[in-house]
Order: structure tokens, then C-alpha cells, then sequence
């Protein structure tokens, strides 16, 4: 029991620090620089008290009373429709709807253009009013001329802009859950759903047919996961995923890879991804596998726990540049990426080249030392019933730590802009 209990606490861990960057990435996406308030939208919304970010394609916030209670959403115009341009600028719009999806009218969030057109717009009740009654629908499908909507006198080509732009987000996501592509298998998917069975096969068969097979299989590794595919986990993509959504429909191959790499090792103990798919671990050991022995180099116990400690300021970093929203590419911590070669950056090709230059000297190098990605699987993997709690799994919990900090801070700094209490 002390031993599931420790699991469930470590897969609690990547869960909550996955959830965190999520929800902060919604925030951020849906609210950029410029957050919207619930004090904009009362007039609409009487009881508007606090807004949440919706993690859907339409991108927008529900709109809540102060027992949390959903009233309405409200969407914007703004960055979406930033190529619709007026007299002078880009105008942020936001529409505000019902529980029943149907608009209760037009408000002016920001605008660039002329102060003096925008005030126009504003005062201008009978234009802010046209799309009042519609349904989200009906709106983004709406004919402006057929409907009468004008340009407002004096302020003509702002609020056609105004007017395009409502129409063009209100499209744009409705097109966007319409177009959600159904789940099927390409033969990639399949190739990968192959890999997975010969790895299971390599990580469970019988030894001698794993021993005898090895080297070929990691050769294939190497060539097809590696070079041809390029399907491989890394901090970019699992980031990716936790801000942006997981693939469920797109890449169903890989995202069973990943969901294998991390629920095997932790339900059976054996390092699933790391010693078997992965073919950055295989071009290690294949390295090795050449090495003439004089050439190998034997580190003292001070240095080995000196260089064990990167993997883990790694995943930190990572995690700041996930939650802050750094402008700062992952895919050149890790040397994942090098495989795709027309595409791999300098850090990434220097990465991977300085740890196969390492693996010559000291057996996989890299995997020990310096990756970040094996650090989080090995993380979550099993260690049987002498498994205690221990000095990571102390860090781990002050990563969560971090997290809900960053998490709490970027929603303070939100509610401090909206006057919420």
C-alpha cells in the first residue's frame, strides 16, 4: 500500500503540474495583454461579476455571478480579426451572448483608431444593437448588407471593421469546431502502433531473443523513429500539449506512445520509452557497442552527483518557460528535434552532437546527465516494494509548488486588473 500510494502521489505530481500550465495558458491565450473585465459588461450582464476562460475553440469567457454561476459569455474580436483594419487601426470588439447563445449586444474593448470615430461608434446605440437576438450562428453566417448594417456617419470605414470583425470571429470559431477532425488511424499511426509491439516484445520477451535481436532493432529504431518519422517525446511537445491540447484525433499513434512511455514504467517498473523506442538512447548505446574499452572514461562519485542534477534544473526551467510564456524554444534544450534534420536548430544539432560525443567517453552520457524528458518518465516509474519517498520526489513537490505560484500570481495580477476582490 505504501509503495501504490507513492506512485499515485508521483502521477498526482505530473497531472497537477500539467493541469497548472494548462490553465495559465488559457488565461493567457484568451486574455493577452489587454484583459477583459466583468465591469465592462454589466450593463449587458447586471450580475456580471468575474469572467473565465473558455478552453474550447471559441476562445472566449463565460461570464459568472459572484456565486459562480454562469450568466453568459462574452467573446472578442481581437487578436483573431487583427488583419481587419479601420480608418486608422484594429478595433477589439467584444460580443457578449446569453446562456442560450444569443447576443446581447456589441461593446468597445480597445481600439487604434482615431479616439474620435471610436467615441462615434460607441454613442451610436442603433449600430451596437444590430446584432442583438442572433444566435452565434446566425451571426457568423450573417449577410451585413442583406441585414442593413452601415457604417456608422463619419466613423464609416471603423465600424465596418467593427462589423467585419464580429462576423469573421464568430466564423472563425465556428468553422473551427466544426472542422474537428475524426479520429482515425493513418499509416503512421499504424507504424508507430508496430513499434510499440516490438518494443513491448524487446522490454518483455524472452532474454535471449531480446539479446539476439538488439542491435538490428535498434539500428530500425534509429532509422524509422528517428530519421524517417522524427516521432519522438520531448519537453517541446509535452509543453506544447499542456498548453495547447492534446492531439486526440490528429496523432492518436503518438499520443498511445506517450501515454505508454508513461503509464508502463509505472505500473511494471521497466524504463519502457528510454531503453526501448527512444533513438537517441539507441545511437548511445550502439556508440558504446564500438567503443574500444580503453577509450571509456570512469567519473568519480562527486562528479556523477555534480552532473545528475541537470536533468532536473532542466525540467525547472521548462517549467518557468511554461508558465511564464518565455520566448525561449525548448526544442534546443533536448537534441529530439536534430533527427529532423531539414528543420533541426543549431542548439538542437549541438546538443545532440556534444552527447553522442559524450556517450564515446561515458555510457549513455546524455540519458544520465543531461535529459530532461528521461528525468520526468524516470520520475514516475515504479522501484517495487523498498520504494520511499525521496529527495526527488521532495523536488517534485516544490516544481507543483512553483507552479501553483506562478499559476495564483498570473490570476492575481488578472483580478487586480478587473477589481475583483
Amino acid at each position: 500500500m505504501k509503495s501504490l500510494a507513492l506512485q499515485i502521489y508521483r502521477f498526482a505530481v505530473v497531472v497537477a503540474i500539467a493541469w497548472l500550465i494548462r490553465d495559465v495558458a488559457v488565461r493567457q491565450r484568451v486574455q493577452g495583454d489587454s484583459p477583459v473585465v466583468a465591469g465592462e459588461i454589466v450593463s449587458l450582464l447586471p450580475e456580471a461579476f468575474a469572467l473565465r476562460p473558455d478552453d474550447s475553440a471559441r476562445d472566449g469567457l463565460f461570464v459568472l455571478n459572484r456565486a459562480g454561476r454562469e450568466l453568459g459569455y462574452v467573446v472578442r474580436t481581437q487578436p483573431a480579426c487583427r488583419d481587419i483594419i479601420g480608418y486608422a487601426g484594429t478595433t477589439d470588439a467584444l460580443v457578449v451572448l446569453d446562456r442560450d447563445w444569443k447576443i446581447l449586444g456589441l461593446k468597445i474593448h480597445a481600439s487604434e483608431d482615431t479616439t474620435s470615430y471610436v467615441n462615434d461608434i460607441a454613442l451610436d446605440r442603433r449600430f451596437l444593437k444590430k446584432w442583438n437576438g442572433l444566435t452565434w450562428d446566425a451571426a457568423a453566417a450573417l449577410d451585413l448588407k442583406a441585414a442593413g448594417i452601415e457604417g456608422v456617419s463619419g466613423a464609416t470605414m471603423t465600424s465596418m471593421a467593427i462589423a467585419q470583425s464580429v462576423k469573421a470571429r464568430l466564423q472563425l470559431s465556428r468553422d473551427q469546431l466544426a472542422a474537428r477532425v475524426p479520429l482515425r488511424l493513418a499509416a503512421r499511426d499504424v507504424a508507430l502502433l508496430v513499434v510499440l509491439a516490438a518494443a513491448g516484445i524487446m522490454a518483455f520477451g524472452r532474454a535471449e531473443w531480446r539479446q539476439r535481436w538488439k542491435r538490428p532493432y535498434q539500428i530500425a529504431l534509429l532509422v524509422y523513429v528517428g530519421f524517417i518519422a522524427g516521432d519522438l517525446i520531448a519537453q517541446k511537445m509535452l509543453i506544447g500539449w499542456a498548453r495547447g491540447g492534446v492531439p486526440w484525433t490528429s496523432a492518436p499513434g503518438l499520443l498511445l506512445l506517450t501515454a505508454a512511455a508513461l503509464v508502463v514504467p509505472w505500473a511494471s517498473g521497466k524504463p519502457f520509452y528510454c531503453h526501448h523506442i527512444c533513438p537517441h538512447g539507441a545511437a548511445q548505446e550502439l556508440i558504446s557497442q564500438i567503443r574500444p574499452k580503453r577509450f571509456q572514461v570512469t567519473l568519480s562519485a562527486d562528479v556523477i552527483r555534480g552532473l545528475e542534477i541537470l536533468p532536473g534544473a532542466l525540467l525547472f526551467f521548462t517549467l518557468v518557460v511554461a508558465m511564464v510564456a518565455l520566448p525561449f524554444d525548448l526544442a534546443g534544450l533536448e537534441p529530439f528535434a536534430a533527427y529532423v534534420i531539414r528543420s533541426a536548430g543549431v542548439a538542437t544539432l549541438a546538443v545532440a552532437g556534444i552527447g553522442l560525443v559524450a556517450a564515446f567517453f561515458v555510457p549513455q552520457a546524455y540519458c544520465r546527465f543531461g535529459c530532461p524528458t528521461g528525468a520526468l518518465l524516470n520520475f514516475v516509474r515504479t522501484r517495487g516494494a523498498t520504494d520511499s519517498f525521496s529527495r526527488r520526489d521532495a523536488v517534485a513537490l516544490g516544481l507543483v509548488v512553483l507552479a501553483f505560484v506562478l499559476n495564483v500570481n498570473q490570476l492575481a495580477a488578472l483580478h487586480w486588473i478587473q477589481g475583483v476582490p
